[in-house]
């Protein structure tokens, strides 16, 4: 089979979406406490490392052929990835990677707190049972797409890189985790910490910016439409971070750093389920909606008591429920038929995008809260008070993300002048 262009362009997407994750590391890490950053960045790692077992044993199975109750692929269909054509070895990869970065998501809600190897157990068996079915359920011929139950009787939702599958179901999960593991040791009502690092959250958000080329231009079936992804990739979190700069110059006096990152990522969480599917204009517009309302979600944790560690609710949660349901109203028609309302295209597909939303959240949080109850009342899910107090990453590692001993010791002496000894 000859190597074509197509495949070239998946191949080089893929591997700027399994970026993305080492990107999230940087990102989570630098908002984390400095005693829990090697930590919060293992989880992103470690699922690189999970996942992409899962996935070629069992996973890509999972998300297409044949279904069972229209909920899920065989699992053993292409077990091992046996028997797949290149194509299909081509688009497994790339679809390894979505899976990797929709489980790492969830770990910024549970940062500081959180046992190393409960989130080992709890990535494959999530991906396995949630995001899976989700891929399939939307991309794989399953409930949602237009010869699913659901798709025949409400409409084909549209998703074309993961608004449902990837956002909303990572941030449903992150509030499910949040509230089982319950709040960090000093949690209140008002600011808790602020980021220990922002080069490295400003590193993560380029990272993520980056990859997300490929993370939604990875599929696109033609030129003008790679074309048209590719513009919306960058309007949408351009307008995002405006909004949210915006938000902040209003609410708190002055716009900040990690909000311009911030808002970046809300920006590209909504545009990815539309990319595809509206003009450049309606991207801007979406980003601005997009990183005004996450800018707001983010501080309902403080009013509605729960901790969400990284705001993972406030970002993902938010933005893909904007970007999803926007597309009930801004979807460009096809070839002059359907589209959003605004388009003239009547309630349909407005319909069709509240009801994918509807069953990514409620599938999303019965499966996860069984999961992390299960995980909690038998391993364990948070680390003890005392390990929190002296930081995960010694607790759980042995390890710190920065060493200060240079193997010298001060000792006092007169004014700032201090003599510096040896230390054996």
């Amino acid at each position: 089979m000859e190597l074509t262009a197509h495949h070239i362009w998946v191949m080089i997407s893929a591997a700027l979406v399994l970026l993305m994750t080492p990107g999230l590391a940087f990102f989570y890490g630098g908002m984390a406490r400095a005693k829990a950053a090697v930590n919060m960045m293992m989880m992103s790692f470690v699922s690189v490392a999970l996942v992409g077992v899962v996935w070629v044993l069992w996973g890509y199975s999972m998300t297409g052929g044949e279904g069972v109750a229209q909920l899920f692929g065989n699992p053993l269909a292409s077990a091992g990835l046996e028997g797949l054509s290149p194509d299909g070895l081509i688009s497994a990869g790339y679809g390894a990677t979505f899976a990797i970065i929709a489980v790492a998501l969830i770990s910024g809600a549970i940062a500081d707190r959180t046992r190393f190897s409960s989130w080992s157990v709890f990535v494959p068996v999530w991906v396995t049972a949630v995001y899976c079915p989700m891929a399939y359920m939307v991309w794989g011929g399953g409930l949602l797409t237009e010869d699913g139950l659901i798709g025949r009787t409400f409409g084909a939702a549209i998703d074309f890189a993961g608004g449902t599958v990837v956002h909303i179901s990572a941030g449903v999960a992150a509030l499910v985790l949040a509230l089982i593991l319950g709040k960090r040791h000093g949690f209140s009502n008002s600011p808790f910490h602020r980021a220990h690092s922002v080069p490295f959250v400003m590193l993560g958000a380029a990272l993520l910016w980056f990859g997300w080329f490929g993370f939604n231009g990875g599929a696109a079936g033609s030129a003008a439409e790679a074309g048209l992804i590719w513009i919306n990739t960058l309007a949408a979190p351009a307008a995002a971070m405006l909004g949210w700069l915006a938000t902040e110059r209003i609410r708190d006096g002055r716009p900040t750093s990690v909000g311009a990152a911030s808002g970046v990522v809300a920006g590209l969480v909504a545009i990815t389920p539309a990319c595809a599917s509206v003009s450049p204009v309606g991207a801007l517009g979406l980003g601005l909606v997009a990183g005004v309302a996450a800018a707001l979600a983010v501080g309902l944790k403080y009013r509605l008591g729960f901790d969400d560690s990284l705001d993972v609710v406030g970002v993902h949660l938010a933005a893909g429920l904007v970007g999803t349901i926007a597309v009930g109203f801004i979807a460009l028609p096809d070839d002059g038929e359907g589209g959003g309302l605004f388009y003239g295209g009547g309630f349909d597909q407005l319909l069709a995008q509240v009801a994918a939303v509807v069953v990514a959240v409620v599938f999303t949080a019965v499966l996860t809260a069984a999961i992390g109850f299960a995980i909690h009342r038998t391993m364990g899910f948070r680390v003890s008070h005392e390990h929190e107090v002296t930081g995960v990453d010694l607790a759980e590692h042995a390890e710190s993300a920065y060493d200060f001993d240079d193997g010298y010791a001060e000792t006092s002496t007169r004014g700032d002048n201090k003599a510096r000894i040896p230390v054996t």
